[in-house]
């Protein structure tokens, strides 16, 4: 009995998300279509934070300095105390593509307390920026391993000007090389639409906000008025941070795209745990009521429906076979977007399982005074 009302709970639960959760599967947010460009071009500035970005900082910038972009535009690398050469191999990119008189290298100053270090930064360049004659009109907020097809910066403009959106967001195609990649990289994208239904995100009437920190162009008026980098100066989980405060100004916008894309490499398990356990607990305001309560979810939503399809009998097996076939097509738009085999869908409660760890690791490593971990920064400021 008890394991029919387990089966038939997480049937009933798939079915709410998979017709009431914003379409959130679908992948259907996307950069695509048709852009009406502005007759006259808004002025943007680019702001990088960089800390040890040797590896991809000469693609990233290489690649926004090739932007076709009419209006004036520049960029600002604010170099976080990196020891590996960051800011001269910056230069040297720009140098080679003569574009020398389009990139600002700033120095960081010392991360005072109550600040993490990408917001310190992001700070300090939007600072620069606005210290010129003339303020910019967007700022791009972006990082270090991000690389840009050349007419993206153009497109991100048009969009925000024709939507009068005061935060524009793509979230960037991730890396998904490695078996690693491959197995729980679909599956981070698929989980934060799930979290952040992208429709919702972009309706005013819906009070869900969220943006993918790789790429967000900012209104730097709106920006100024929500309060500013100040507004957000410890959060963790940044771009969502910064998404709530100024979709309280003004309309936003997320997408998936595939012309932007991360460089970064994860190549085992353990890189793609690091990354997720730096903010999971963050995620969850620190409550270990709201853990125990995610673990138990995802445990009869992801892990229930296959060990029941698998050693149930009966009725029971049969829901369990027809829950974990729905997340399993659930997952298929998500697997399209990144090119793999349909295959991986019903690896998904395994999957699952991976990221229940990953996050029980979170609030260990928080617990521990870890929490947070970024570049040999302990920044989880805690409740």
């Amino acid at each position: 009995m008890v394991a029919e009302v387990v089966a038939g709970i997480g049937v009933a639960i798939w079915l709410v998300l998979l017709f009431w959760r914003g379409g959130f599967w679908l992948s259907s947010e996307r950069e695509d279509g048709t852009i009406q460009y502005p007759a006259a071009w808004p002025s943007v500035t680019v702001v990088i934070p960089a800390r040890d970005e040797a590896d991809g900082i000469g693609q990233a910038i290489g690649s926004l300095l090739r932007q076709d972009y009419a209006g004036d535009w520049s960029i600002i690398l604010v170099d976080d105390a990196s020891s590996d050469g960051t800011a001269e191999i910056a230069r040297r990119t720009a140098w080679e593509l003569q574009a020398e008189a389009r990139l600002t290298v700033f120095a960081g100053r010392p991360l005072p307390e109550g600040w993490t270090g990408k917001l310190w930064a992001l700070k300090q360049g939007i600072e620069v920026a606005q210290a010129g004659a003339k303020s910019p009109d967007y700022l791009l907020l972006t990082d270090a391993d991000i690389v840009y097809e050349p007419q993206v910066l153009r497109d991100l403009v048009a969009r925000a000007e024709n939507g009068r959106l005061v935060l524009t967001s793509l979230m960037v195609k991730l890396r998904c090389e490695s078996f690693a990649e491959r197995c729980l990289i679909p599956a981070f994208i698929f989980f934060f639409q799930m979290l952040y239904p992208f429709c919702w995100v972009n309706r005013s009437d819906r009070k869900t906000a969220a943006a993918a920190g790789g790429c967000i162009l900012a209104r730097a008026l709106a920006l100024r008025q929500a309060g500013g980098i100040d507004a957000i100066r410890n959060a963790l989980i940044d771009d969502c941070a910064l998404a709530a405060i100024m979709k309280a100004r003004g309309p936003i916008w997320l997408g998936l795209t595939d012309r932007v894309h991360s460089i970064r490499r994860y190549p085992g398990f353990e890189d793609i745990r690091r990354m997720v356990a730096r903010s999971a607990f963050a995620q969850l305001r620190y409550s270990p009521f709201l853990l125990a309560g995610t673990v138990a979810g995802m445990a009869l939503i992801y892990l229930a429906p296959p060990l029941l399809a698998l050693f149930g009998g009966g009725a029971t097996r049969v829901l369990g076979l027809w829950t974990w076939t729905l997340m399993a097509v659930a997952l298929q738009p998500t697997l399209r977007f990144y090119g793999l085999s349909v295959l991986w869908g019903f690896a998904l409660p395994l999957i699952a399982l991976c990221y229940m760890l990953f996050t029980l690791d979170s609030a260990w490593q928080f617990a521990r005074g870890q929490g947070g971990l970024w570049k040999g920064r302990v920044q989880a400021a805690g409740p």
